[in-house]
This record gives C-alpha cells, sequence and structure tokens, in this order.
C-alpha cells in the first residue's frame, strides 16, 4: 500500500505544483474523498487495485516479493515441485495349471516319497529351536551346533538355567549367536510361565514367543502336527517362482499360491519337496538341469545343458 500511495501522489504532481503557489495541498484522504482529476474517476483505494491489475502492473511486480530473475542479486526461482510417478508393481506369471501342478508333485513323491528337514531334533521343543537357530545358517552349522545344546539343554526348564551364557558358548559358530541365545532362553521361559513348559500348537501362539516368526511356526506346525503349512524361505521362494508353481512377489504370497494351486494330496509334504529341491537341484546360481526330475515340465528359460558334479 506504500508503494501504490506513492504512485498517487505522483499522478498528482501539478496539484502539488499548485499547493506550492499557495493552494493547499493534496492529502491522501482528500484525495479518497473526492473523484480525481486527470488520473481516472475512481477514490484512491480503487485506483491502487486498479494500478495493480492494469498498465502499471509491472512497477508493482518490480516491488513486489517475485523480483526479476535475471536482476543483479535477485534470488533463484523455487523449482516446481514435481510428483514421482508410483513404482510399478510388478506382473507375475499366471500358476501352472492343475494337471501339471499334480505331474510335478507326482515325480517329486516318486523320488522321495517320505521327505522330511534336515534340522536335527528330538521333539516339538528342540525342533523349535533348531529352527529359530537355522536363520541365516545353514542346517548343517546348525546341527553341529545344536548336538551339544540339546544334550546339556534338552527341555525349556534345562535351557533357562543353562542361562545365557552357557547356550552362547554352543553356539557361537552359527550367525547372530548371541541375540539367538537370549531368544532361546527368553521361549523356554515363555514356554514354562504361559504354556507349562510345552510347545503350543496354533500358529499365533507361536509367534507370540521370542525369535519365532511364521516360516518357524509353519515347521513346526508340519513337523510335529502334520499341518499342511508351508514355511517359505529363500529355496522355496526361488522355485516356486522358476517352475510357477507358485509364483510370488514376497513369501507370504508364494505361500498362499501353494496352498491355491498344490493339489490337496502334496500339500503336507510340499514345503519339504520344494526346499530340498531348491537347495540341491535348482540351486541359485546355477540351476542343475541335467539331473532335474521335471526339467521337461518347468518352464524356467534357458535351462542349463552342461553336466555337474
Amino acid at each position: 500500500m506504500r508503494h501504490a500511495g506513492r504512485l498517487w501522489e505522483d499522478c498528482h504532481a501539478g496539484h502539488r505544483g499548485a499547493s506550492a503557489g499557495g493552494a493547499k495541498p493534496l492529502t491522501r484522504r482528500h484525495n479518497a474523498g473526492k473523484a480525481a482529476r486527470g488520473c481516472g474517476e475512481r477514490p484512491a483505494g480503487q485506483l491502487i487495485g486498479g494500478l495493480a491489475m492494469g498498465g502499471l502492473a509491472w512497477h508493482h511486480r518490480g516491488m513486489s516479493d517475485n523480483p526479476d530473475p535475471a536482476a543483479p542479486g535477485a534470488a533463484a526461482p523455487r523449482p516446481r515441485a514435481v510428483r514421482a510417478a508410483a513404482p510399478r508393481r510388478l506382473r507375475l506369471p499366471a500358476a501352472l495349471p492343475y494337471a501339471a501342478q499334480a505331474a510335478i508333485f507326482s515325480r517329486l513323491r516318486a523320488a522321495n516319497p517320505h521327505p522330511v528337514t534336515e534340522l536335527e531334533y528330538r521333539d516339538a521343543f528342540t525342533l523349535l529351536v533348531a529352527v529359530a537357530l537355522s536363520a541365516q545358517a545353514t542346517d548343517a552349522g546348525v546341527n553341529k551346533a545344536t548336538r551339544g545344546l540339546f544334550a546339556a539343554a534338552p527341555t525349556p526348564q534345562a535351557m533357562v538355567a543353562l542361562g545365557v551364557e552357557g547356550v552362547t558358548e554352543h553356539i557361537r559358530t552359527i550367525g547372530l549367536f548371541r541375540q539367538k541365545a537370549r531368544n532361546a532362553v527368553a521361549l523356554s521361559q515363555r514356554l514354562i510361565d504361559e504354556y507349562g513348559g510345552q510347545v503350543p500348537s496354533s500358529r499365533a501362539a507361536l509367534m507370540t514367543l521370542p525369535g519365532v516368526g511364521r516360516k518357524t511356526a509353519n515347521v513346526v506346525l508340519n513337523c510335529i502336527w502334520g499341518l499342511p503349512a508351508q514355511a517359505v524361505d529363500t529355496h522355496i521362494f526361488r522355485v516356486g517362482n522358476r517352475t510357477q508353481l507358485a509364483p510370488g512377489r514376497d513369501e507370504s504370497e508364494v505361500e498362499r499360491a501353494i496352498e491355491d494351486n498344490v493339489p490337496a494330496e502334496f500339500q503336507g509334504s510340499a514345503h519339504h519337496w520344494l526346499i530340498l529341491h531348491g537347495r540341491h537341484i535348482c540351486q541359485a546360481r546355477r540351476p542343475r538341469c541335467t539331473i532335474c526330475p521335471i526339467a521337461d515340465l518347468c518352464p524356467y528359460e534357458p535351462k542349463t545343458t552342461d553336466p555337474l558334479p
């Protein structure tokens, strides 16, 4: 308003000259109350808005908060924000049809009629601990560590009595052994406090135990109680997508795809067949297609042709 008022006064320079000769000088209040002569027919308040919108808009812009970008010392214009495009979801291929699923699992069953986990255990408690320790470790490495551990602590009560330091000494050779030792003692204490020292037989109850996730719970439910629970690890995730038996973007989608697409007669051992197939034949870096029993039914390309030992 200060600059616009100055323009109004400049517009009446002739009146100021007259006032120097003895006439009464014009004031802003006087101008606002009377019609302006020689500068339009609006009061001051309206003329100021007209100046901003009309031919003198360049002068108003020059005094605004957005100076000419080419002027010396002018601030750089603020870059316009660009909204990032949402990431596109990976389009999955369709799962193999029912007939192909049945043919593949029939061959896997013929090659290994009674598949079992490669972890060594005695009962539900030792299996629960072994699977919890197997995260980011090989089954062979876990077996080597748990032979001494389970000899010293075969029950939840004995595991709590052994303590974190005692468990740590037995499992020092596997990854993340300190945190796993704390979890083994903590879950043993939880079993004593809430389940009378017994391993519960529901997924929800198992997943309340320290260090026990969905995959660990599914292994225990499948191996101890025969529930057709699908414990999806990196091997099953790879095989499910390569063979299109169970395509999925993550482990939960692959688990759901196995439950939805694998015929019911194979559900109980599907987890074992797939994990053993991925571990020993359909390996990550170079699948052993020349000895694969389902190579002619598998859509994965390109297949390896050179024999491996």
